[in-house]
């Protein structure tokens, strides 16, 4: 069973890349250096858009397509 898609901002990236490999291709396109980041288990996806000043909304739903694909 795949896991459900939660529309969660604070979820850890660790966790999230952990969850759905497939988003990780999202940040290598931004040249987000999250992907092997040590902070990556505390580092949210809302720190990360405050990071890279990316509209979080958008990016989320980025994420979610490629978790759904």
């Amino acid at each position: 069973m795949r896991n459900a898609w939660p529309d969660d901002p604070d979820m850890p990236l660790a966790d999230l890349m952990t969850r759905w490999p497939s988003t990780i291709p999202v940040f290598v396109r931004r040249r987000m250096l999250c992907v092997g980041c040590l902070v990556g288990p505390f580092h949210t996806v809302g720190d990360a858009c405050a990071e890279y000043g990316l509209d979080e909304a958008a990016f989320m739903a980025e994420l979610a397509e490629a978790a759904r694909s």
